[in-house]
């Protein structure tokens, strides 16, 4: 069965990794938002590009799911120590990363093939796409008025009240290379845990401007219980005058889902959901759960009608 998961964030990395312990590197295409890229202290970061990466190549830091495992801290501490900004928390194996991707973007390279090339080096077998090689850029809406992604998500906390979501850039920006072949020869399209408004919408919206494929398309809830692992989601819904459940996922993606995957703990509120549903454990403790939730989001695809 070949496969395309759309990622961004821990949660999608976590899924992302749990399909790949299981796909032959021929039948996964992973294709990640790139809406919270930015630059910072002079480097082009790519936060869920290297997280999905560092996932993959088992590099991840466990703990956090973000960053590097083993890292240390040595220049973040000296900027600091020199009056440099210190929000966004850099270790130093994986400010090698933003300086060897700066240094190739701008010889030209695009994103796409220094990710390429980066996957190489660490032993990711799978293919990772950036989901546009052109700048997007998420911005939040909020009271206390627009912020890029990084500057809301890390350096406010979150704090700021949401009133919506904007993508600069996403109506003229292209899919990567690669990406529409991908969508084009898959079994099927899989939507992974990350936030809907910032990871996958900016997604959704390179690849498909205009109209959804007929390739079945299942998304797995992010939320479960009313709360999400990591991240944002639940107080954004919330914030937007919508009660966070994995029934609101899906009604976010009700116009072209095929399937929905949903916690054991929303058994209850699935019954409201008006499309195939698989109810399971879908909460990721150990590689060996992404592994089940994978294989048992594949075996419910295989089910669908």
């Amino acid at each position: 069965m070949k496969i395309v998961a759309l990622a961004g964030g821990v949660g999608g990395a976590k899924l992302a990794h749990g399909l790949a312990q299981i796909l032959p590197p021929e039948d996964l295409t992973i294709i990640v938002n790139t809406g919270d890229d930015f630059e910072h202290l002079g480097l082009y970061i790519s936060p869920d590009l290297d997280t999905v990466c560092y996932t993959l190549a088992g590099l991840a830091n466990p703990d956090t799911g973000w960053g590097r495992v083993n890292e240390t801290w040595n220049a973040i501490a000296n900027i600091e120590k020199l009056g440099g900004p210190n929000w966004f928390r850099l270790g130093d194996q994986d400010i090698a990363t933003h300086i060897e991707r700066t240094r190739r973007l701008k010889e030209g390279q695009s994103l796409s093939q220094i990710t390429r090339d980066f996957c190489k080096a660490w032993g990711v077998r799978h293919t990772v796409l950036p989901m546009s090689d052109q700048p997007v850029r998420t911005i939040v809406e909020t009271d206390e008025g627009d912020l890029p992604f990084q500057e809301y998500f890390v350096h406010r906390r979150c704090q700021p009240r949401v009133k919506g979501f904007r993508f600069d850039g996403v109506d003229s920006a292209e899919p990567t290379a690669g990406a529409r072949e991908a969508i084009q020869s898959a079994d099927a399209i899989i939507i992974c845990p990350s936030n809907p408004w910032v990871s996958i919408d900016p997604i959704l919206r390179v690849l498909f401007p205009n109209s959804y494929p007929l390739t079945p398309i299942i998304a797995i809830s992010p939320i479960i219980g009313g709360q999400t692992v990591k991240g944002p989601a639940a107080k954004m819904f919330a914030e937007l005058g919508i009660n966070p459940s994995a029934l609101a996922v899906a009604e976010h993606y009700e116009n072209f889902l095929t399937g929905i995957v949903v916690d054991s703990v929303d058994s209850e509120l699935a019954k409201q959901i008006r499309i195939p549903t698989l109810v399971t454990d879908t909460l990721m403790k150990s590689n060996a759960d992404r592994a089940r939730l994978a294989q048992e989001t594949l075996h419910f695809i295989g089910n669908l009608p």
